[in-house]
């Protein structure tokens, strides 16, 4: 104790001898910093400008820093400065891309960022996947996690298998439901910061399928979605996959019909079972192995590109990768732009001033003013007479432009964008309020605007008018595609595109010569009576041509405008000469694919005058009566009682009657031309009408219609320069189909064994083989070739496909191939042909899920229809319009040989519809019943059908002769079938 005491005090004494011998140099540091001289602040401001100014002026700078004011921010070529990034006042954007969005708003996404993983025992992955979540930032934000697998059971609580900051939703598997005590179950986990509003909506246990069906309303989603709705889901290995898919599908058409315009997440564990064989317009997102080398875990969308995965290990010892998908849908409103047109404006009462001028005009003066001596130049008194019409129009309409964005409500008007911009102004002004009132009053706006919009949809409803009702129809399931015509202001590519479409006119070496008229051949006289009818039955929404004189007006005024219509119809007839006004031709380019690459890819669709149409059909009408009605009988298009469905029975007849006999097989050529309306010579074709006694008048005036056309490309208000085409049939034209089936029917086989089969310039060969004796059939081919040479047709040999059904066990697969000017042409297993997907074993799956999956894309529309509580007689009407119209296209063709499987993939259409409109609504097969004694019942009355001789009453005359038939291929196809129907069917039909 003493010994301590007396080490503090040498402690105390050596620190007070420090404290002084500091104390004393501090006080001399002081009085010796005392300086004498002292400063004023001017004086030492002074010393600093002075002493930076002569060290900047005796520096010696680097070149690019002491640069001279004028070389500060030197410019491009281009005149935009180049500014250094030190210089810039404003940082630049930020990173982009999917992982840069989610890190920068997890929660304010499209859809939902979401985990899946087959975890097999859930409460003993719940450290692993704690443990994960706090030590990942994606997968701590990740919306939604979706469990299968999960092994829980009612003796599990929530508590258990809680996570901070998310919502459980869970379906355990049951003994009674499922048949098995262990395994099984899914559960849900949803982030409170992206949906505190979810609820579970469906549920399903059995031995082949485990569902959970959860509704999200997230704080935010894009306007095309009004809900999310999730489904978790899990197959057993040995479940049955097209039980559980049937159970599936029905589940979630029951959702789709409520929620028509949800987001549908269809994600788990589907082991063997694939989603799409029931929904065939669902995406599959995950495209990577889960297990081993198979993909059995799979998440489905009813939007296409949703998501982008990420693998990521295992849970515990589970054997199913866990998955991250990030979200990569982009909105409607991102993905479309808005679209701006102008539109005019038709004041009340606009159609009875048209009349009453039009009336009261003096139409001689411009036939006055267009002639000299005894000969009135058409041109002038046509474009003169245009002209004062497209004047007078303008003085009594205006002009307005429509900005419609692809993501805008239907209802949303004026008044309520204007409700919607003052609650906006009084939110930030700060005024409680006025922000309280002017809620108000945008809920009131709204809610008007959706009743009026409702009156409005009723009223399309109320009467009978068809166009009207297909315009309510358009305007609440949005069903009409939008207009994909591009827009540029680059004129140089319309240029481009208007040379590469007259691109034929090169080849073209033939003079355009009229024939010298005769005295026995008088042009053709319309009446006023015949135009007044033909400008009245123009349909007013039909899209002005390069004249600009709207179908409305001319509808309108046709008594007022016939008179003058007729004189220059008669005068173009008399003089064989057509006004160049009325030739001209407006292409608009749309796009053939999403992402066109060439000039290819624009297919031109043409815009000829309103009032030539009304011309073309009058001539129309009077060159029918100067042909045979068994003139190329072959030939299906444009011509009254026939059809897509008549060519293709007759040349699968054809084929199916040939192969019922023993070592015989069928080679079908489907040609394709390039561009065949517009590589036709006029004077060939001009040839060809001489031979068919067509007047001569009218022949002249027929080549003067077809040369010295003008066309131009038009995108939006920027056009091409004019050029002039003397080749081809211009299309867009009434006449030119017609035309062009007169031109190609002298193309008939050389051999009985060979047939051409024509529907337009869709063109198929079809060689039927005996012996394997191919030389009638190539020397067919050959013969095509040489024909399509001569008449200025080009054979697109690389799109020309051979089709070759041989059901002969030694020789299938071992033909040779078709050489087409030294090409050979590809062998195809499956072509579609006029609509009809036909396969070298003549099995129609493929037409089959073809049409299953168009029929499940219009069920959309239905429900959409559904929601907005429309009347069943127009539920009906728009299903067999949209929907039933497609499973039952070619349906007498087809259907007596499909698989069952194949029916009832229909048939689950047809129920789900049903459910839908909430009638009983025919089966698939009384429709195709109903067809086929229909179409018989038209070819018996029709003497000149190519069929009508396969129709021949036995000499009772009260049945017809039943073909012979070995094969249950031709014995199930239509002409067999029809004449058994016809013989079951009373009363007795005779020829």
């Amino acid at each position: 104790m003493a010994a301590r005491t007396h080490r503090e005090a040498q402690r105390l004494s050596s620190f007070c001898s420090f404290a002084v011998i500091f104390l004393l140099m501090s006080g001399l540091f002081v009085q010796n910093s005392s300086a004498s001289t002292s400063y004023s602040r001017q004086e030492l401001l002074d010393i600093g400008s002075r002493n930076f100014n002569s060290f900047i002026s005796n520096l010696e700078l680097i070149p690019e820093i002491g640069r001279t004011p004028e070389a500060a921010h030197p410019t491009r070529p281009g005149g935009s400065a180049r500014r250094r990034r030190r210089d810039r006042k404003q940082r630049r954007g930020k990173r982009g891309g999917l992982r840069a969005k989610l890190k920068l708003t997890p929660h304010r996404l499209s859809l939902p960022s979401i985990l899946l993983a087959n975890v097999r025992s859930l409460v003993n992955k719940m450290d692993e996947i704690r443990l994960r979540i706090n030590h990942s930032k994606k997968l701590w934000n990740c919306n939604v996690m979706i469990f299968t697998e999960t092994w829980l059971n009612n003796g599990i609580p929530d508590n258990a298998i809680a996570l901070a900051e998310h919502h459980i939703l869970r379906a355990d598997r049951t003994a009674d439901d499922s048949g098995k005590t262990r395994g099984g179950g899914l559960c849900i986990y949803v982030n409170k910061a992206w949906c505190t509003n979810s609820t579970i909506i469906g549920r399903h246990c059995s031995a082949n399928l485990e569902f959970l069906m959860v509704k999200c309303r997230p704080f935010y989603l894009p306007r095309e979605f009004t809900s999310t709705i999730i489904t978790a889901t899990y197959i057993p290995p040995d479940a049955d996959a097209k039980l559980a898919m049937n159970e599936l599908h029905a589940a979630i058409s029951k959702q789709q019909t409520d929620h028509p315009e949800a987001a549908y997440i269809v994600a788990g564990d589907f082991n063997h079972s694939n989603l799409k064989t029931v929904f065939p317009k669902f995406h599959k997102n995950i495209l990577c192995h889960t297990r081993g080398n198979k993909t059995l875990d799979q998440v489905y969308t009813n939007m296409a590109e949703a998501y982008a995965v990420t693998p990521l290990p295992h849970f515990g010892q589970s054997d199913h990768l866990s998955l991250f998908l990030t979200p990569k849908y982009s909105p409607l409103i991102n993905r479309v732009k808005p679209s701006v047109r102008t539109i005019k404006v038709w004041p009340a009462g606009a159609d009875i001033t048209l009349q009453d001028r039009f009336q009261h005009t003096d139409w001689s003066m411009f036939a006055s003013q267009a002639t000299c001596g005894s000969h009135t130049d058409i041109d002038i008194y046509t474009s003169s007479v245009l002209n004062y019409i497209n004047t007078t129009i303008d003085t009594v309409t205006t002009q307005k432009q429509i900005t419609t964005y692809p993501n805008q409500k239907p209802w949303m008007n004026k008044e309520v964008r204007l409700l919607l911009k003052a609650r906006n102004n009084a939110f930030r002004s700060g005024d409680a309020q006025a922000y309280g009132i002017s809620r108000a009053n945008l809920k009131r706006g709204i809610k008007k605007a959706k009743h009026c919009y409702k009156l409005k949809l009723e009223e399309y409803f109320s009467n009978a008018d068809p166009r009207r009702l297909w315009q309510g129809i358009q305007a609440i399931t949005d069903y009409k595609p939008s207009n994909s015509a591009p827009t540029t202001t680059n004129v140089l590519f319309l240029n481009e595109l208007n040379d590469f479409y007259a691109r034929f006119e090169r080849d073209n070496k033939q003079p355009a010569v009229k024939i010298p008229s005769s005295t026995d051949h008088s042009p053709i006289i319309l009446t006023s009576s015949d135009v007044c009818t033909a400008l009245s039955r123009i349909n007013a929404r039909r899209a002005a041509g390069p004249d600009g004189i709207p179908g409305r007006v001319l509808r309108a005024c046709a008594e007022q405008l016939a008179g003058v219509f007729t004189d220059i119809f008669n005068m173009s007839l008399a003089q064989a000469a057509v006004p160049t006004c009325l030739k001209s031709t407006s292409i608009v380019p749309v796009p053939k694919h999403s992402s066109p690459t060439c000039l290819n890819d624009y297919r031109p669709v043409a815009l000829t005058p309103i009032i030539m149409k009304c011309f073309e059909r009058l001539v129309l009408a009077h060159l029918r009566d100067f042909l045979p009605p068994t003139l190329d009988p072959h030939q299906f298009a444009y011509r009254s009682n026939r059809s897509t469905e008549d060519a293709v029975s007759i040349a699968l007849h054809s084929v199916l009657t040939h192969l019922d006999k023993q070592n015989t097989y069928a080679r079908m050529l489907f040609v394709d031309f390039s561009s065949a309306f517009n590589t036709v010579i006029p004077s060939k074709l001009i040839s060809k009408l001489r031979a068919l006694d067509i007047n001569t008048s009218l022949c002249n005036w027929i080549m003067d219609f077809l040369t010295s056309r003008p066309q131009h490309v038009r995108s939006g208000h920027i056009r091409s320069t004019t050029v002039t085409l003397n080749t081809g049939v211009p299309q867009g034209c009434v006449l030119s189909p017609f035309l062009y089936s007169l031109f190609t029917h002298d193309c008939r086989p050389m051999y009985g064994s060979n047939s051409v089969i024509k529907f337009a310039d869709d063109t198929t060969v079809i060689g039927l083989i005996d012996n394997n004796d191919e030389t009638a059939y190539r020397e067919e081919v050959q013969h095509l070739a040489t024909w399509c040479t001569e008449n200025n047709l080009l054979l697109n040999t690389t799109k020309t496909k051979e089709l070759i059904v041989d059901f002969r066990r030694e020789r299938r697969g071992s033909h040779d191939p078709i050489h087409i000017n030294g090409m050979t042409v590809q062998p195809v297993t499956s072509f579609k042909f006029l609509g009809t997907h036909i396969s070298e074993d003549l099995s129609w799956s493929i037409n089959t899920s073809s049409l299953v999956k168009k029929a499940h894309q219009r069920l959309f529309f239905l429900r959409t229809l559904k929601k907005n509580q429309l009347p069943t007689t127009i539920l009906l009407n728009f299903y067999r319009s949209t929907i039933e119209s497609i499973l039952t296209s070619c349906l007498t063709v087809w259907y007596g040989s499909c698989t069952v499987a194949e029916r009832k993939a229909m048939q689950r259409v047809v129920k789900t519809a049903q459910r839908i409109t909430g009638t009983p609504l025919p089966s698939i097969e009384e429709i195709q019943r109903k067809h086929c004694l229909r179409r018989a019942r038209s070819i018996l009355k029709d003497s000149s059908h190519p069929a009508h001789e396969l129709f021949s009453l036995l000499p009772s005359g009260r049945r017809f002769r039943l073909p012979r038939t070995r094969t249950s291929r031709l014995r199930n196809s239509f002409f067999p079938r029809a004449v058994s129907l016809l013989n079951s069917s009373a009363p007795p039909i005779h020829s």
